[in-house]
This record gives structure tokens, C-alpha cells and sequence, in this order.
């Protein structure tokens, strides 16, 4: 598998979008988000939660917390996906009930949305919802020196660049290493085709400069962490290469799991995080053990 697109269809807009266009590819995508919406609604009712605490003053700048069970327990961050431009924090609430029953602690933070903000707006964004749970988790039983990032689609890219985040250069009281595990699912490492899509160039926005700047492929190995990654074995061709891709980029030592799960699409994979006794399940347990 290339880790670069063919040169010939690397800026065809038909095979972009065809590769690209998850919803497209999925047909039956609207169950998956109405699965979603209804186990999340469940996690929320029956779920000791704090719902919708402020991490910024900007909008959509808020998170739910899971609280663990006891004091000292790790904390999974989850990011949610939708290209940016799409998709909610309260869809995705679904995620914490099958890790806090195994007494982690679980934050969901939500972000703003293109077009509304940048890219690279999005990603500060996430920093500063990192921060405000290195700074705040203890209250709800969490450790914050034992944050492992877990993230979906633009959510798993997300995951990725908190790596490379100078935490101290962003804020004096807080640890180089505030993020050393990370978990992408379907993560998008090199936005350059990204920028020639059609179907989300127009919400993205995307400049050379930010592509630059946010893709994790692009930037140099991370100091601190390390990155596992996963992708379905039905998705494109190019979510897979991507998954390649950024250990091809970053090397074994800092991408230690890179793994394609047969039989799974770009929304089952992310039902398998939630299904105990799954791969990717044990896989994030195994992050939070070591974190």
C-alpha cells in the first residue's frame, strides 16, 4: 500500500469524494447515528455524569465528565469525529459507561465547527479542554498525570497533534508530557487531499499553511507519547493508507500499534471501542493500564 495517493488521483475530485465520503460509502450510516444518539441518551440517564462544564468561554468550549469510582484512576479523553464540521459531544456520551465500569474516568470534550472557526483553531481548542482536565480531573477521581486520548476520524487526528503540543510553552504549570498515550480511529494524518475535496473543502476552508501546520504526517515524531492507531478493513482505500501513513511517517518507536480490524466500516470501527471483549476495546484498556 502507497503511502502517498496516486499522483493521478490525487486532486480528481470524483475519487476524493469517493474515497473520502464515509456517509456515501456507508449507506446505512443513519443507524449508526441513531444508535448512537439512543445509547448516549442511556449513558447520560443512568450515568453518574457532569454534563456541560466549561473548559473555555468560546462556543461549543465545554465537556461532560464520567467520574471513576475511586481516587487515582486514568482518564480517557475522547474526541469526537464529523470532519470538523459536524456532530456533538452528546452523541458520542456512549463511549464512557463500558471504560468507567472498569474504573477509568471519562471525558468527553466537545469544539467548535467549521466554518464558524479554523482548523487550527479546533486543535487549540482541544489543548486548552487537555488543559482544563490535567488542571480539574482530580475532582472526579481521575489521575492527570494518566490522560490517554482517544479520538474518531477527525477525532483520531485531533488525538494525534495533542502529542506534538509543547505543553509547557502553552502554559507554564503544566507537564511536558501531559499526553503520552494517544488512540487515533480512523484518524487523518495528511490533510493536503483533504484541502481538494470537494464535498468538504467548502466547510474546511483548508490553506496550504494549515495543512501545513495540522497535519501530524507533516510534523516531526513526538517527543513525548506514542500514538496507536486503527482503522476498519471496509473502509477506502485512502482511510487505510492514511493508517499506514503515519507510521511510515513517525516510525515504530512512536507508532508502536498500527492495525487494520477486518469486517468493521468508519462507524462500526467506533462501536467496536464500546463493545467489551473487542480488540480495539482491550486495545484502549491496555492505553490506560500503561498510562
Amino acid at each position: 500500500m502507497p503511502t502517498t495517493a496516486p499522483m493521478s488521483s490525487r486532486h480528481d475530485p470524483q475519487w476524493l469524494d469517493s474515497m473520502y465520503d464515509n456517509r456515501a460509502l456507508v449507506p446505512a450510516h443513519p443507524e449508526h447515528f441513531r444508535r448512537w444518539a439512543a445509547w448516549s441518551t442511556e449513558a447520560v440517564r443512568t450515568q453518574p455524569c457532569q454534563i456541560d462544564l466549561r473548559y473555555g468561554g468560546g462556543p461549543n468550549e465545554h465537556l461532560d465528565v464520567f467520574p471513576a469510582q475511586r481516587s487515582g484512576a486514568p482518564v480517557l479523553v475522547f474526541i469526537h469525529g464529523g470532519y470538523w464540521r459536524a456532530l456533538d459531544k452528546r452523541e458520542h456520551a456512549f463511549v464512557a459507561p463500558p471504560f468507567t465500569r472498569t474504573g477509568a474516568c471519562v471525558v468527553i470534550p466537545n469544539y467548535a465547527l467549521c466554518p464558524a472557526v479554523t482548523l487550527p483553531q479546533i486543535v487549540l481548542q482541544t489543548v486548552q479542554a487537555l488543559a482544563w482536565t490535567w488542571r480539574n480531573i482530580r475532582r472526579w477521581g481521575g489521575d492527570p498525570q494518566r490522560i490517554v486520548v482517544a479520538g474518531h476520524s477527525a477525532g483520531g487526528h485531533l488525538a494525534a497533534m495533542l502529542l506534538e503540543c509543547d505543553w509547557t510553552a502553552y502554559a507554564a504549570d503544566l507537564p511536558a508530557g501531559l499526553v503520552r498515550r494517544a488512540l487515533s480511529i480512523s484518524g487523518l494524518f495528511d490533510l493536503e487531499p483533504i484541502m481538494h475535496t470537494p464535498f468538504l473543502q467548502p466547510s474546511l476552508q483548508l490553506t496550504p499553511a494549515q495543512v501545513r501546520m495540522a497535519s501530524p504526517a507533516l510534523l516531526p515524531a513526538p517527543v513525548h507519547g506514542t500514538l496507536a492507531t486503527v482503522c476498519g478493513g471496509d473502509e477506502s482505500a485512502e482511510f487505510i493508507r492514511q493508517n499506514r501513513l503515519i507510521r511510515a511517517a513517525w516510525g515504530e518507536l512512536a507508532v508502536p500499534v498500527c492495525e487494520t480490524l477486518p469486517g468493521l466500516n468508519h462507524f462500526s470501527v467506533l462501536e467496536a471501542l464500546a463493545e467489551p471483549g473487542h480488540q480495539l476495546h482491550r486495545l484502549a484498556l491496555q492505553l490506560l493500564h500503561d498510562a
